[in-house]
């Protein structure tokens, strides 16, 4: 008998309350007592919310997305995906930071303190944010301060690619300038997993000019920020869209590391808005592709069955821009199957976290295994 049972679920039906219904069915041979979901934005998120606490008997956490992401489905949009966990193994704690501003101006959260009695060896935090905050950063300096050891991976919500508004949920309903982490402690083997297809170039851009709080670059090498990116990468100013943006990212070193730090869109007055923070003097790399992403994603999960011999769930967030290479190279197909033979839920995402980082148009995940032998 196994120590963890999970059911995975999803819904294309447009009302909230039909496709929650739908999920309820495809887990109904367990009795959850977890649940995690990622719908897309379109869906009437006060009834989805409303549904989601009166049909699951269990603590749920989820958020809206830039499309949905399902093992046996792949990449898919204008869905509701879930995976509901039956453990005894296992239990989760979702804490709610309800004003992501407050709080990085040093409001105390009290359920934080719910860490202190949590071991770190049997212990991990799946983090959700609102995804046009800007507030990742620092709200992740002060969550490390209280997670002391113990892991975290995470994601910002999407809106499709709206840029508009991002929800988080908690409690039966979702919420927009919140966080919620998911203390999870089990006894079952896990790994966090952080997964890129980019590596650093010799060409070095440095941001010369900009609005750190906006995250909005007006000057790259001393000149406008849009004229210097399209010279270096050789797109004309008038063809910088999310499409070049995803094939042409930059990366900042960290230690003996390169993270990913993805534009998010070019402005009308020649400046570019950026998914993560910036500084005025930070030096930034053009990246180049390492090996296919399909190749990439593919080796990566592989490893995971060094540590996670049968993993039973996979949390996953993909950056949006990643998404929209594979439309652009035709490789959706390939990477979702990849997917399939894993037990994969997640979502593309405006941003992702591994440990006190967060990154750009990478693959951010946790493998949870099952401990029988």
């Amino acid at each position: 008998m196994s120590d963890i049972e999970v059911r995975f679920g999803k819904s294309f039906h447009p009302d909230a309350r039909a496709a929650v219904a739908e999920l309820a069915a495809q887990s109904g041979d367990i009795e959850p007592n977890a649940l995690i979901f990622f719908c897309a934005p379109r869906y009437d998120l006060a009834a989805l919310g409303e549904a989601i606490g009166n049909t699951f008997d269990c603590p749920a956490i989820g958020c809206t997305t830039a499309g949905e992401i399902l093992g046996g489905a792949g990449y898919i949009e204008d869905s509701i995906v879930c995976a509901a966990i039956a453990s005894d193994k296992l239990t989760m704690r979702p804490i709610l930071i309800p004003d992501l501003r407050a709080f990085v101006d040093g409001a105390d959260v009290e359920d934080l303190k719910r860490l202190d009695a949590a071991d770190p060896r049997h212990s991990f935090v799946l983090f959700l944010i609102d995804g046009l905050s800007m507030l990742e950063e620092p709200t992740l300096a002060r969550v490390n301060q209280a997670l002391k050891d113990i892991p975290l991976v995470g994601a910002s919500a999407g809106d499709g690619v709206d840029f508009r508004h991002t929800w988080v949920y908690h409690g039966g309903a979702f919420h927009e300038n919140v966080a919620v982490l998911a203390l999870f402690e089990t006894t079952l083997p896990f790994m966090p997993l952080h997964i890129r297809h980019f590596d650093p170039t010799d060409e070095r851009l440095v941001i010369t000019d900009a609005d750190v709080a906006t995250r909005t670059v007006t000057e790259i090498n001393g000149l406008p920020a849009v004229e210097e990116y399209a010279r270096i990468t050789g797109i004309a100013t008038d063809n910088l869209t999310p499409q070049a943006f995803a094939i042409h990212p930059l990366m900042l070193r960290i230690g003996d590391d390169y993270y990913v730090r993805s534009i998010q869109k070019a402005n009308p007055d020649g400046s570019l808005t950026f998914f993560c923070a910036i500084d005025i003097g930070l030096v930034l790399t053009m990246a180049k592709h390492s090996v296919s992403l399909a190749e990439n994603l593919r080796a990566g999960l592989e490893k995971t069955r060094n540590i996670i011999p049968r993993p039973a769930l996979i949390f996953g967030s993909d950056g949006v821009l990643r998404r929209f290479e594979m439309k652009q190279y035709g490789d959706l197909d390939e990477v979702g199957a990849v997917l399939a033979r894993y037990p994969f839920v997640g979502f593309s995402s405006y941003g992702e976290q591994i440990g006190g980082l967060h990154v750009n148009h990478t693959l951010t995940a946790l493998a949870l295994g099952d401990g029988t032998p």
